[in-house]
């Protein structure tokens, strides 16, 4: 079997859960990086060991998807499979390498990497559940916690504010994202056809709020209730 292979087992309640399974393992590996890159890169910022940037990589590729399968039930993803440390800690070599000045001013790289990733893994997250049986409203959440919670743990973990206390839309494209996807498998659409658009929209959502600074109103400010 191949070292991208997921090895879990289709759920009885989802019959097209192999081909779910092998999609997601196919991409997988680019959602993991790209994740990983956000934390690695925020701690090349920081100006942090190798040791510590590692440590970013490998727990914001990996916090997003290993709360969501311990909530559906699933085998942790990143145990059972021989690809993912070496994926995240090739992407914290790649940067502990390149030059210090492409870290040290701004935060826009890692801004656009980490929405990369929110795209990416919330499509992924939202198929993962649906492939082990989750309702489509409750495995739309999973994807939301699979691209947002990595990038919240590593925020808490660098002890800055996390994006999520910050009126900036984050959460709401990853939601926007999970549920064209899980709308599309009710829908009865093609995964080829509704993954690429559901992570290009995600994606072109917190893109728009990066460039814009999109936000939503906070409670109180219009009603004067502060």
């Amino acid at each position: 079997m191949s070292a991208l292979a997921l090895h879990l087992p289709a759920p009885p309640l989802a019959p097209a859960a192999a081909d779910v399974f092998a999609a997601v393992a196919a991409l997988d590996p680019a959602g993991i990086a790209v994740t990983a890159l956000s934390g690695a890169l925020l701690a090349a910022r920081m100006r942090q060991t190798f040791v510590t940037m590692a440590f970013f990589a490998v727990v914001t590729g990996v916090g997003g998807g290993t709360v969501r399968d311990l909530l559906i039930g699933a085998p942790v993803f990143w145990v059972h499979n021989a690809w993912t440390a070496p994926v995240c800690l090739t992407v914290a070599m790649l940067v502990w390498f390149s030059p210090a000045r492409w870290w040290r001013e701004g935060t826009l790289v890692i801004e656009w990497a980490d929405a990369a990733g929110l795209g990416a893994y919330a499509v992924l997250g939202t198929a993962k559940a649906l492939a082990y049986g989750v309702a489509p409203v409750p495995a739309a959440l999973m994807g939301v916690i699979t691209g947002c919670v990595g990038g919240v743990i590593r925020d808490v973990i660098a002890g800055r504010p996390s994006i999520i206390m910050r009126p900036e839309l984050y959460v709401t494209p990853a939601a926007l994202t999970s549920a064209i996807c899980a709308g599309g498998h009710v829908a009865g659409l093609s995964n080829m056809a509704v993954w690429p658009l559901a992570a290009l929209a995600g994606f072109g959502l917190r893109g728009a709020a990066i460039h814009w600074q999109l936000a939503l109103p906070a409670y109180g400010r219009e009603s004067g209730k502060e």
